[in-house]
C-alpha cells in the first residue's frame, strides 16, 4: 500500500481536512476607518476588509488582527472612512438618465426662468423635432396654478414640446404638441386621469392617465438612446455612493437595456427590478421572479402597481377633499376588485407586490387588499407600499399586522411640507410622512429618493430623516419632529432595510462575511457629522463586488 509520512494514501484527504488551514485571503482593503451596521442595526467599527475571489467579504479586521501574508492584491486606504454602499429603495433608472440627457427644469424657481431655459434649450438643439424633458414644479415656482400651453408657446412656438412634472404624474405640452396628438376641446379625460382646462379648452397640462393622450405620439427612444441613458444614470448613482437600487416600474425596453449592459459587462450598479404591471412582469419572468443575474447585479423581483397619483398634482386619492381645492379628492386608479385581482394574479406566481399609494384613501385601499390576501397567500410576501405619504392614523397599526414595508423618501417631506400643509390643512397631518409611526406600529422602513423626482442623494435623505429639516435648517426643530427616526435607523433604511425590502439581505446591504463587497470611501464619518456636514459628504470611491467602479476625478 502506498503511504506518505507513514499514513495510507487513501486516508490523506481525511487527514488534510483535519489539519489547521493557514491564514490566507485573496485581497485586503486595509488601513480604513470602517463603519457598518450589523443585522440588528448596531454600529460596527473595523480597520480592514478581507475579500474572496468572487467579490464577497470574508472577514472584518480589527486593529490587532494579524493580516494575511499571501494576498493577490492589497489596497491601502490611508485611514479614510469606508462604509457599505448605499441603497435607494425606490427610483427610476432610465428616467434618471434621460432627465440628465434632456431638458432638466428641476433647478428653475419661476415660470419665467423655466421659459428662458426652454428657449435656450430649443436654440441649442435645432435638430430635435420634439423637445422633451421634465422636472418642473409649479409649487416651487410660486405660481399657485398649473402653467399653460400658451406660456410654453412663448418659449417655443414652432415645435412640439412635452415636459413631465417633477413627480412624473403630470405633463405640460405646447400648442404644437397638443395639435400633433389631436387634442381638442372635445377631448375627454380618461379614467384615472384629468385634462386641465381653461374654460372648456385643454390648458396644456395632463394629469396621470391623461398624459397618454399626448405621449402616444411622442417619438420613442432608440435602443442606443436607452443605452446612453442607462450609462448616464449609472454614473450619477455611483457618484452618490449608491450601489443598488429598486427600479420601480421597469418596462420591457428597460429590462432589455439592463440585459444588454450585463451581457457586455457594463452593468455595475445592482438593480432590484419591479415590472410595470403584471403583464410586463410575466413577459420578463414567465412564471415568477427571475434568478439573480450577472453576479447578483440584476433580478426581477416583482410587480409595480399604482393606486393613485401625486399630492402636488392633486391626483393623490384622499378620504376627504383637498383643503385648497374643496371640489377635488383625487382619484383611485383601480376599483377594489381590480386591484385585488391584479395583486392576486401576481402573488400566484410569487411576484413581490409593490403598490404606489400616496393619499390616505389609496393607502387604506392597499391595506384592505393586503388584509384580505394575506389569508390566502401565506409565507414571506413582504408587501410593499411605495411612498405611503399620507396615512390615516387609524390605519397606521395595520402596517405592522403583516409586516408591511413602507418604502418612503425622506427628501419628499422636506420638499413637500409647505405644499402638504396647503393640500391637507393642519388637522390632517398626523399621518403625513410618518416614519417613526411606521416603526412604532411594527411596519418596516426602506428609504429611497424616487429619483429623478428628487436627486438620488442618500446623504440629503439621511439628514432629513433624523432632523425633519431641509438643507436650509428649516423649520426650526423639524417639521412634525415626533416623526423623526434616529441616525442609525435612517442609515439602516438606506442600507440593510432597503436590501430587505428587495429580498436581498443575504447578498448585500451591510458589510459582513458572506455579503457582497459593495462599499464606498467618503471624506467624513457620517456617524459624527452634523446634519449640514452629512449633506455635504463627498464620495471619493465606489466599489461593487470588490471592484472599484467609480472614482472622483
Amino acid at each position: 500500500m502506498l503511504t506518505i509520512a507513514g499514513l495510507p494514501l487513501l486516508m490523506m484527504p481525511v487527514v488534510l481536512c483535519l489539519l489547521p488551514i493557514p491564514a490566507f485571503a485573496d485581497a485586503l482593503v486595509d488601513n480604513v476607518n470602517g463603519i457598518t451596521l450589523d443585522k440588528d442595526g448596531r454600529v460596527i467599527h473595523f480597520t480592514g476588509l478581507l475579500l474572496t475571489p468572487d467579490g464577497k467579504v470574508s472577514k472584518l479586521m480589527k486593529s490587532g488582527d494579524k493580516r494575511p501574508e499571501k494576498l493577490d492584491w492589497r489596497a491601502d486606504m490611508k485611514g479614510r472612512v469606508l462604509l457599505p454602499g448605499m441603497i435607494d429603495a425606490h427610483g427610476h433608472v432610465t428616467e434618471l438618465g434621460f432627465r440628465a440627457l434632456e431638458l432638466d427644469l428641476s433647478d428653475t424657481h419661476s415660470l419665467a426662468e423655466a421659459q428662458a431655459a426652454i428657449a435656450a434649450y430649443a436654440k441649442a438643439n435645432p435638430e430635435r423635432k420634439w423637445l422633451l424633458g421634465g422636472g418642473w414644479n409649479q409649487e416651487s415656482w410660486g405660481l399657485g396654478r398649473f402653467p399653460t400651453a400658451a406660456e410654453l408657446d412663448m418659449a417655443v412656438p414652432d415645435r412640439p414640446v412635452w415636459l413631465s412634472r417633477a413627480d412624473g404624474h403630470a405633463s405640460w405640452g405646447n400648442t404644437a404638441a397638443l395639435t400633433a396628438a389631436g387634442v381638442t376641446v372635445r377631448s375627454v379625460s380618461p379614467p384615472g386621469g384629468r385634462i386641465e382646462k381653461t374654460g372648456t379648452r385643454p390648458s396644456g397640462v395632463f394629469v396621470d392617465a391623461a398624459q397618454a393622450l399626448v405621449q402616444k405620439v411622442v417619438p420613442a427612444p432608440l435602443a442606443k438612446d436607452r443605452n446612453a441613458a442607462f450609462l448616464k444614470a449609472q454614473s450619477i448613482l455611483l457618484g452618490y455612493g449608491v450601489t443598488a437600487v429598486a427600479d420601480m416600474g421597469t418596462s420591457l425596453d428597460d429590462w432589455m437595456t439592463y440585459r444588454r449592459m450585463g451581457d457586455v459587462g457594463a452593468l455595475r450598479v445592482r438593480i432590484m427590478s419591479y415590472g410595470m404591471g403584471v403583464d410586463t412582469a410575466v413577459q420578463i419572468g414567465g412564471t415568477g421572479p427571475t434568478p439573480w443575474l450577472y453576479n447578483d447585479r440584476l433580478r426581477l423581483n416583482g410587480v409595480k402597481l399604482y393606486a393613485d397619483g401625486a399630492l402636488g398634482s392633486r391626483g393623490a386619492w384622499l378620504k376627504q377633499p383637498y383643503a385648497d381645492a374643496p371640489g377635488q379628492s383625487g382619484a383611485g386608479f383601480m376599483s377594489d376588485d381590480v386591484i385585488r385581482n391584479l395583486m392576486s394574479r401576481a402573488a400566484m406566481d410569487n411576484f413581490q407586490i409593490a403598490v404606489h399609494a400616496i393619499g390616505d384613501r389609496a393607502n387604506a385601499q392597499v391595506l384592505d387588499a393586503i388584509d384580505e390576501m394575506s389569508d390566502t397567500y401565506k409565507g414571506d410576501r413582504r408587501w410593499r407600499i411605495e411612498h405611503a405619504q399620507i396615512v390615516d392614523p387609524v390605519d397606521l397599526p395595520r402596517l405592522g399586522k403583516h409586516g408591511v414595508i413602507a418604502s418612503m423618501q425622506p427628501t419628499h417631506e422636506t420638499s413637500d411640507r409647505v405644499m402638504a400643509e396647503a393640500r391637507l390643512g393642519p388637522a390632517r397631518l398626523a399621518g403625513a410622512y410618518a416614519w417613526n409611526s411606521v416603526l412604532k406600529n411594527g411596519g418596516q422602513l426602506a428609504f429611497g429618493s424616487d429619483f429623478p423626482v428628487e436627486r438620488p442623494d442618500p446623504w440629503a435623505g439621511w439628514a432629513a430623516a433624523f432632523t425633519r429639516q431641509g438643507a436650509d435648517g428649516q423649520p426650526f426643530g423639524g417639521w412634525r419632529p415626533e416623526e423623526r427616526v434616529t441616525r442609525e435607523q435612517a442609515w439602516w433604511a438606506f442600507t440593510g432595510g432597503a436590501a430587505y425590502a428587495g429580498f436581498a439581505e443575504d447578498k448585500f446591504g451591510r458589510l459582513a462575511p458572506g455579503q457582497r463587497a459593495d462599499f464606498i470611501v467618503v471624506d467624513r464619518d457620517p456617524t459624527l457629522a452634523s446634519p449640514t456636514e452629512l449633506r455635504a459628504t463627498r464620495v471619493e470611491e465606489t466599489w461593487v463586488g470588490g471592484e472599484k467602479v467609480w472614482e472622483r476625478k
